[in-house]
């Protein structure tokens, strides 16, 4: 007689499976309501979709894409800029954020004029872009570093700000150096901030692509969109716009998925939650 009990599903992977698919559900969902309207030509007054292309037109256009062999030149071209900027970005942002969190000085000194160029728009540096340095290669990675480094340093400031002041006295009672506490206290701490800080300051980076592209150049992403929208080719526009959308979300998944790795311990913390 088989006293085996029988096997049950592990319950963690039923929900993830429930997640996953409610996720594909709303994709699903959004593609057939953009489907609908696009196909009674929709009329809200102040939303229309009168011009808007269907997703059949855009998969033809997608397709279209993928057979040239431009394709490889603009995503090359696109993901250095991009990456080159948030590279930059990444080392100024965290740089300045580590010593602006932990130096009132320095806070007083260099966060009022970072704070007051922090809401001009990508799209407003363009000219002084173009003045300041001598190439457009370089006045593109400019665009993405700006769009990346603002929300990077400022994680970095809030993630230093918010590390335990108990934990910092302990471990100056115990006689820890300020470099000992800087990197086993102040650093682990600030962690988490400043990952989500990368995270974002990628997206922003993608954001910023059409902005950077709108220079000069004749291959990117970017460049791509902003012809198409020039000669009103419409399936192309949102071709790539959905090609900057899964790029940049890529992007930004590998970063949270680096940080993951980088610090074990918080992402336990996050699983027990």
């Amino acid at each position: 007689m088989d006293t085996t009990a029988p096997r049950t599903l592990d319950p963690a992977l039923l929900r993830r499976a429930g997640r996953l698919l409610l996720r594909a559900l709303s994709l699903v969902a959004c593609v057939a309501a953009w489907q609908w309207a696009s196909m009674r030509h929709l009329d809200l007054g102040l939303l229309t979709f009168q011009n808007v292309p269907s997703p059949q037109d855009v998969l033809d256009a997608a397709a279209t894409l993928l057979e040239s062999p431009k394709l490889a030149l603009h995503l090359k071209a696109s993901v250095w800029r991009v990456f080159a900027g948030f590279a930059a970005a990444g080392i100024a942002g965290i740089g300045l954020g580590l010593f602006i969190g932990r130096s009132r000085l320095l806070e007083d000194v260099l966060l009022p004029p970072l704070e007051m160029l922090r809401p001009i728009p990508a799209v407003a540096w363009i000219p002084l872009a173009i003045l300041m340095f001598p190439s457009s290669e370089l006045s593109m990675v400019f665009i993405t570093f700006i769009g990346a480094l603002f929300p990077i340093l400022l994680n970095t400031v809030h993630g230093v700000e918010g590390a335990d002041p108990r934990l910092v006295a302990s471990s100056r009672s115990l006689g820890a150096g300020r470099w000992t506490i800087f990197s086993e206290v102040i650093l682990p701490a600030a962690a988490p901030n400043i990952v989500t800080g990368l995270a974002i300051g990628m997206g922003t980076a993608w954001f910023c692509l059409v902005t950077a592209e709108m220079i000069s150049g004749q291959f990117g992403i970017g460049y791509y969109t902003w012809a198409a929208y020039t000669i009103q080719n419409y399936p192309d526009i949102v071709v790539g716009m959905l090609f900057i959308g899964v790029i940049g979300m890529g992007s930004s998944a590998l970063v949270k998925k680096i940080g993951d790795l980088a610090m074990p311990w918080y992402h336990m913390q996050r699983k027990k939650r």
